[in-house]
């Protein structure tokens, strides 16, 4: 980062950049901030040019190197870039700017095409300029909207007055479903009746034509007909296969018009999207995958995450498509990076760890490790993550070292309570469900429900681990005993709100009338009167007591909301909702 103390611009421009700066490092995703910096930073010194000093440039550069590594999809941030760049230390710098810009947006159209234009105005050697076109048709050339880009193409060798190869361009793009299709194909149509036979078509089609010809003059008893006539015919023919590519590119454009004509914002913005336009996107990849071309779906799927960037739905909608194509294993790897590394807030790590498990998959168990450990680090709390990273373990090594997982999360000091009487559970599940020994499992609950007995998760797992378990008739009273002594210590030990304790103690209801035995009645009446009765009769609101005898003091409610958190996987959000008719904007959450 740029000195902010030293950087050659007034003290008044010095403090102001200095605040701004400050306000961008307590909320990087503050777009407006980061917008308000960057015009700080261009107006040093009056406006920067060629003549500034080092350290405005220097810090104009730094702000806006960092505010498009946070941002790196908007494409008129580069191009303004490109043009400081070009004015302060000329070409081979904006040109550094360009290429930057294109990796980080592949298919901009705009992008492109501006980087085209500058170097069809600062190089000289055409065939540098013509790599840069091919380099650019390839990558945006078949974006519905990418007419612009087509049109400079053209431009440039109309310029080098090379008919031939603008015949070339357009014998590409009258292939192409776009916006603008029927110009292109009516210029082209045009050139067509004036370049050589042997351009138009192969070889092996233009003998067809000609054998076609003939047969016809021999049906009809003619003779031999002057070359010009034969000509004339296979010309004909040649304009019928073109009309006919018309009518297919007609064909293509007008079945994607019904989606493209929805899109409403075609680039990518920080601010929410319509739910209407997610339902848009959806249909539409619906549609070209159904088309069955993978260049095509590949190009939507990257049109389409420029625009739904921030929405996880998308990336991982594309990365398992891509998974389902033969011999893609790099390609899916790359979406889950861009993904993970530039898109989707940390604070969302349902697609690192589904990046994760896809590593693991392709037995690269080191990286799937440093994947959890890299969410872990941000996400110190992040239970997902650490019974996720344990499981790991568990498949990869055994039981023991996703035990060891559990104990090292549970003995750190950074890790909050309530995460840690989740891991509890989930040890004890292990000792349950994997090693067999309900015994073991039992004790974890009962040691450890004096540190954890504030976390309604603990109990909900501690009541279902008791009622899982088998009886007969002759340990059903054993039984039924264990699972009152789980109530009894709620009730003596837990904070959480009595409307929590009543819904766990449903459970308790339920159990005693479908399993209890001949006196069960009794206890069902008592807990009927004691927690959903008056406030006369109630039980819940009493002080709960320390193992030393002290009441505890109640919970504030920030820590009672995290005491009743419930703990999803990211997977148990796969449902779409149905947006096609829902109003307003869709949330990235």
């Amino acid at each position: 980062m740029a000195d902010f103390n030293n950087f050659g611009a007034s003290d008044e421009e010095n403090a102001e950049i200095k605040k701004l700066t400050l306000e961008v490092e307590a909320d990087t995703d503050n777009f407006e901030s980061w917008e308000k910096l960057v015009r700080a930073c261009e107006a040093q010194e009056g406006g920067l040019n060629r003549n500034s000093s080092p350290q405005a440039l220097a810090t104009l550069r730094d702000v806006y190197d960092r505010f498009l590594l946070k941002f790196p999809l908007l494409f008129g941030y580069w191009k303004k870039y490109a043009d400081l760049e070009f004015n302060i230390s000329g070409p081979e710098s904006a040109e550094m700017i360009y290429e930057r810009g294109c990796a980080s947006i592949t298919n901009g159209v705009d992008l492109w095409t501006s980087y085209c234009s500058f170097k069809m105005e600062t190089t000289h050697t055409p065939q540098l300029v013509r790599e840069l076109f091919e380099r650019a048709a390839t990558c945006a050339g078949l974006d519905f909207l990418a007419h612009p880009f087509w049109d400079k193409y053209i431009e440039y060798e109309e310029r080098q007055e090379a008919q031939d190869k603008i015949f070339s361009i357009l014998q590409r793009v009258i292939h192409i479903p776009m916006h603008q299709y029927a110009r292109y194909f009516e210029r082209f149509r045009q050139l067509a009746h004036s370049r050589p036979m042997d351009e138009l078509v192969p070889a092996d089609t233009l003998t067809r034509f000609r054998a076609e010809v003939e047969a016809e003059t021999s049906a009809y008893g003619t003779g031999l007909r002057p070359e010009l006539e034969v000509e004339r015919d296979i010309r004909s023919k040649i304009d019928t296969m073109f009309y006919e590519i018309f009518q297919k590119t007609q064909e293509e454009t007008t079945k994607r018009w019904t989606y493209e004509s929805e899109i409403k914002r075609p680039y990518f913005h920080v601010t929410e999207l319509e739910n209407s336009q997610l339902a848009n996107w959806r249909k539409y990849l619906d549609f070209e995958e159904g088309e069955g071309d993978f260049a095509r779906t590949t190009f939507l799927y990257e049109r389409c995450i420029v625009t739904c960037a921030l929405y996880d739905e998308f990336w991982l909608r594309y990365a398992r498509w891509m998974s389902a194509q033969p011999n893609k294993e790099e390609e899916v790897r790359h979406i889950y990076m861009r993904a993970a590394t530039l898109f989707v807030p940390i604070s969302r790590p349902g697609i690192r760890l589904q990046f994760a498990y896809f590593e693991e998959s392709c037995s690269r168990v080191g990286v799937a490790r440093d994947i959890h450990e890299a969410i872990l680090m941000q996400l110190p709390d992040c239970v997902e993550a650490i019974v996720s990273w344990a499981n790991l373990e568990r498949r990869q090594i055994g039981l023991d070292a996703a035990i060891q997982v559990y104990k090292a999360q549970i003995d750190a000091p950074h890790v909050n309570i309530f995460t840690k009487a989740v891991l509890v559970t989930q040890w004890a599940f292990l000792l349950w469900k994997i090693k067999g020994s309900v015994d073991e499992a039992r004790t974890v609950f009962l040691k450890n429900v004096q540190w954890y007995a504030d976390s309604r998760h603990f109990w909900e797992k501690w009541l279902n681990f008791e009622l899982e378990q088998p009886t007969n008739s002759e340990l059903e009273s054993e039984h039924a005993e264990r699972v009152k002594q789980i109530f009894d210590e709620l009730l003596a030990k837990s904070r959480i709100s009595s409307a929590a304790k009543k819904e766990l103690f449903l459970t308790y209801l339920a159990y005693l009338q479908e399993r209890g035995g001949p006196g069960a009645m009794n206890q069902f009446l008592t807990i009927d009167r004691e927690i959903y009765g008056p406030p006369s009769l109630t039980v819940l609101d009493k002080p709960t007591i320390k193992e030393n005898g002290l009441a505890r003091a109640p919970m504030d409610e920030a820590t009672r909301a995290k005491a009743e958190s419930r703990y999803p996987a990211y997977f148990e959000y796969y449902m779409e909702s149905d947006s096609s008719n829902a109003q307003g904007t869709a949330s990235f959450q």
